[in-house]
């Protein structure tokens, strides 16, 4: 995820906004430590400035993980956008069921990068609704991948999402995962009065 935010995050925010992303070892660390480095935030943080917490979902349960998100952002004491709230200082935003599942999405980046897949691949039932995908979306891409001779010693996801990255256009993505991720980036660009 890092790697692909790096690579997306500068031609989506245009120089309209600088980014630093802060990774964790996974997502138990990132829960374990998320309540207190948003404590340090909520000290300091200035009113044009906004958090976006990103985290695969895995398998938990996308209501349950959110709402212990939102959670642990309150008890810090920070603002989370929940409704029309436009005022909101975190947001948090689940990649269902991962990161790859949003490559699926977005399969025109996905066939610039590596232009030997075929165009059809989404089209089938299995991959069809790129957030419903079973088994696996990082394995199901590998899966995709191989026979055309791309990652056939396994899935190398850092290079694969660099160079996705610099293809993936959002206004493609059909991950629903995504567009909540990309309608909050967008949001955070947006000053709050301007919804007044």
């Amino acid at each position: 995820m890092e790697a692909f935010l790096t690579v997306l995050l500068p031609r989506l925010l245009d120089g309209r906004a600088t980014f630093d992303i802060h990774p964790y070892q996974g997502k138990s660390d990132l829960l374990r430590k998320l309540e207190g480095r948003l404590r340090g935030y909520a000290k300091w943080l200035p009113d044009d400035h906004r958090i976006l917490v990103l985290v695969d979902r895995d398998d938990d349960d996308c209501v349950a993980l959110k709402t212990s998100l939102d959670e642990l952002a309150g008890k810090a004491g920070l603002v989370t956008k929940v409704g029309e709230n436009h005022k909101w200082q975190v947001v948090n935003r689940i990649a269902i069921e991962e990161l790859e599942a949003w490559f699926f999405g977005e399969w025109t980046g996905v066939r610039a990068a590596y232009p030997k897949l075929k165009a059809t691949t989404i089209a089938k039932q299995a991959y069809r609704d790129c957030d419903k995908i079973a088994g696996g979306t990082w394995e199901a891409l590998e899966r995709v991948m191989k026979p055309h001779g791309y990652f056939t010693g396994g899935l190398r996801k850092v290079e694969l999402a660099i160079a996705v990255g610099e293809h993936f256009n959002p206004a493609q993505c059909t991950s629903p995962s995504f567009a909540k991720f990309y309608g909050a980036l967008t949001e955070a660009l947006t000053p709050p009065d301007a919804f007044a």
